[in-house]
């Protein structure tokens, strides 16, 4: 099995190498961005202007994140280049949503962590790991840069999709094993313990697609994305919280993937979605 620091290290490569062009694209005066995004203040900025706030926005939500223990030391580190990479980007709207997807992952990590504790499957109180944090967000990033480097409106809907399926996919597994005893297999429906791999509940999954529908809901009223475009991101952030359950089902009971890769995999899913139904 693909261990967790390696595939940390494969997705910051993945990233950085990708981050010079978006740079090239976003410093170029009248980029794509420019033209497909709803004209705002930010976008009226020269690009080392948008450049700067974006750093300083970095710096001041990471020290937030870091001192509500919603991320570890090097989850901070692996969160301020997806902070920086989505603001810088794709805009305040981008950034927007990726506060909604730690608002409501945070709230259900703690939600029921006594219960969680006592079924082993409570994340640690130091908060989630760089691994983590890429997993479930290096796809966003890698299409905020996509956008800048491409100008194409359509990567912004893959990018919707992928946040609302991260948050859709931890609110749902965080509450439905806080309020359920039982879950089902997805494969089979058979019963199993809650917080197993692949086991789905009623009302972790409605608690998912409401996760899916405030993230898409937000990059609508940031005007990130148009109406139809939000109800797609929604609609492939809930078919990869769905996938995320196959492949947990499938694979990750097996032990052929950690939950890094699933949560990754199930991203890329939720991105390749919208990027069909756009």
């Amino acid at each position: 099995m693909v261990t967790e620091s390696g595939i940390t290290m494969w997705w910051g490569r993945h990233i950085i190498s990708a981050i010079p062009r978006g740079i090239t694209a976003l410093w170029s005066h009248g980029g794509g961005a420019s033209r497909v995004v709803e004209t705002g203040l930010f976008w009226t900025m020269s690009g080392s202007s948008r450049f700067w706030v974006a750093a300083v926005v970095t710096l001041a939500f990471t020290a937030v994140a870091r001192w509500l223990r919603g991320v570890s030391f090097s989850g901070s580190i692996a969160g301020a280049i997806v902070c920086f990479v989505l603001y810088a980007y794709a805009g305040p709207g981008a950034f927007a949503a990726l506060v909604s997807v730690f608002g409501l992952t945070w709230v259900a990590t703690r939600f029921g962590y006594r219960r969680k504790q006592s079924l082993g499957t409570a994340e640690h109180r130091e908060g989630r790991t760089a691994g983590q944090v890429l997993a479930n967000l290096v796809v966003a990033a890698s299409f905020a840069v996509g956008f800048a480097v491409k100008g194409n409106a359509r990567f912004l809907v893959a990018m919707a999709a992928a946040l609302a399926e991260a948050a859709a996919d931890t609110v749902s597994s965080e509450l439905g094993q806080t309020k359920s005893d039982t879950a089902r297999l997805i494969t089979s429906l058979e019963l199993v313990p809650a917080g197993t791999d692949g086991g789905v509940t009623p009302i972790g999954t409605l608690a998912g697609i409401v996760a899916a529908a405030v993230v898409s809901g937000v990059c609508l009223l940031t005007r990130l994305v148009r109406l139809r475009w939000a109800a797609v991101a929604l609609i492939a952030g809930v078919i990869g919280m769905i996938a995320d359950s196959y492949l947990g089902a499938i694979f990750e009971r097996r032990k052929l993937l950690n939950n890094d890769w699933v949560n990754f995999l199930s991203t890329l899913v939720a991105a390749a979605v919208a990027l069909l139904l756009a």
